[in-house]
């Protein structure tokens, strides 16, 4: 379903991606972009747009977690950056699929590399985009492409004018300011969109070990989130925190459980 467009798939690289792996032992720097959302008294900040967190294995045989989402005859427009090195081509494709099920249009803005995500046309596409999915993959080849980039700052202004914005698998750290580094649990700089919690992505796929390890490594006022697979936290646009999908969504206040109301409702 949806309008067909030509799309420049990258050639399939192994080699990882440059750019230096930076690690912060305290906190990450300031947000990319400083004005996401609207301020509120507390000096908190919110977006217009809701947000959704999905777990990975986003584009499965399973609906759930997407069906209050989209709703039928809409379009989504998909933003598979952190695919560059696998096949972003086949990924698209998935995302046809499992979206036309739900009587979803599919749109794809084939942004790579940093030219990519400075070049006009892409960043215009954005502009005009009603639902923005950002998809799994490197998630440090997403911070690297879109750190400080026009297409990085015209998502968050329609963020901001009330775009919904999904992200997906390890990309959804991606936009915390404490980025979980998957590959060891250890924390690292993301571009701190959401400066209030972090988020480990596949959580039901984390040995307990590798768990604990992040919880404790967290600030103490950092919660941080876990979200299975085909599961998805979503925060409306008043502020309010759900979960929808076939998994769990897991909260750690201090190191300890806690609840989805425990989560604050800024942003930043």
């Amino acid at each position: 379903m949806g309008a067909e467009v030509t799309e420049a798939w990258p050639h399939r690289d192994n080699s990882a991606p440059s750019g230096a792996d930076l690690r912060w032992s305290v906190s990450p720097p300031a947000p990319v972009v400083q004005d996401v959302g609207v301020t509120d008294p507390n000096g908190s900040t919110t977006p217009a747009g809701s947000l959704a967190l999905v777990g990975g294995a986003e584009f499965g045989t399973t609906h759930d977690h997407h069906r209050g989402l989209f709703a039928s005859g809409s379009t989504v427009t998909l933003l598979p950056t952190a695919m560059a090195y696998e096949n972003p081509a086949a990924l698209a494709s998935e995302a046809r699929a499992h979206f036309d099920a739900l009587g979803v249009s599919v749109e794809v803005i084939p942004a790579f590399t940093r030219p990519d995500a400075h070049d006009a046309e892409m960043v215009a596409r954005l502009r005009d985009a009603e639902h923005l999915y950002v998809t799994g993959g490197s998630p440090m080849h997403l911070r690297a492409v879109l750190h400080e980039s026009p297409l990085l700052a015209a998502g968050v202004q329609r963020w901001n004018e009330g775009m919904t914005v999904t992200a997906a698998a390890e990309s959804t750290s991606v936009l915390c300011g404490h980025m979980v580094d998957h590959r060891g649990g250890a924390f690292t700089a993301g571009l701190g969109l959401i400066r209030t919690f972090t988020v480990i992505a596949r959580f039901d796929r984390w040995s307990p070990e590798k768990r604990r390890r992040t919880v404790a490594l967290a600030p103490p006022d950092m919660p941080v989130v876990g979200i299975d697979e085909a599961t998805a936290l979503v925060r409306g646009a008043d502020g309010a925190w759900s979960a929808d999908g076939s998994g769990g969504v897991h909260v750690f206040v201090g190191g300890s459980p806690a609840e989805l109301s425990d989560l604050p409702t800024a942003l930043s």
